[in-house]
């Protein structure tokens, strides 16, 4: 079983999505972080052959029900250090591990069942973000200190993180580029995705469905 680790803080209010709070609000941006979890996770459990692994922060309550041994701690330490240490701990117990991030809704279980492909033939697998991030990472090697002083949070991660993953010699290949959710803009491009596809992301859209007096939807 491969392990697929959903990184998410716990969604309570005034911790996550603090770009969008001035927007929407403590609640309303806590329930959507919580309604893209519930979509992403979904979309990983759906997928034979894997381990849906929770890697988060701390121990709060989220919104479906997951076995103790199936909840990883990130730890201390940047993202760098964090990511190095989730997958470090999966490649432990499998041949290849696989992170995703929460805040990709549109993320399918066709995404990451290619991903298992791509990363049986790859040493590395990496499904960038348009705003310069990614949604997803597959490793079958983790060096040390493979993530160390990278620009995390900029236009260039991906880019960085690729650069660093060949430096090290592994084979990696690219995924589709999807877009994730950090700002108001990126809430409207959801908001039009998914229109045309609401069971795409049913929670999520089920947000939009009682948030519509906070935008101008179309």
């Amino acid at each position: 079983m491969i392990p697929v680790c959903v990184f998410a803080k716990p969604p309570v209010p005034d911790g996550v999505k603090t770009r969008l709070v001035l927007v929407l609000g403590n609640e309303s941006a806590a329930a959507l972080a919580s309604a893209m979890f519930v979509d992403v996770w979904s979309s990983v459990t759906a997928c034979p052959g894997v381990r849906p692994i929770l890697a988060t922060t701390e121990f709060r309550k989220f919104p479906v029900e997951i076995p103790a041994d199936d909840i990883w701690f990130q730890g201390e330490g940047d993202l760098g250090v964090r990511l190095e240490r989730i997958m470090s701990s999966g490649l432990l117990r499998a041949p290849a591990v696989i992170a995703v991030g929460a805040d990709s809704p549109i993320l399918t279980s066709s995404h990451i069942i290619r991903a298992l492909q791509i990363v049986d033939a790859n040493d590395a697998v990496i499904g960038p973000c348009t705003d310069g991030g990614f949604y997803l990472l597959g490793l079958r090697k983790c060096p040390t200190g493979l993530f160390s002083n990278l620009p995390w949070s900029s236009s260039i991660t991906s880019q960085a993180v690729t650069r660093r993953l060949h430096r090290h010699g592994l084979k990696v290949a690219q995924m589709e580029m999807l877009f994730d959710i950090d700002v108001v803009d990126d809430l409207m491009r959801l908001y039009d995705y998914l229109s045309c596809e609401p069971l795409l992301a049913p929670a999520t859209w089920a947000w939009y469905s009682r948030n519509r007096s906070l935008f101008a939807f179309k």
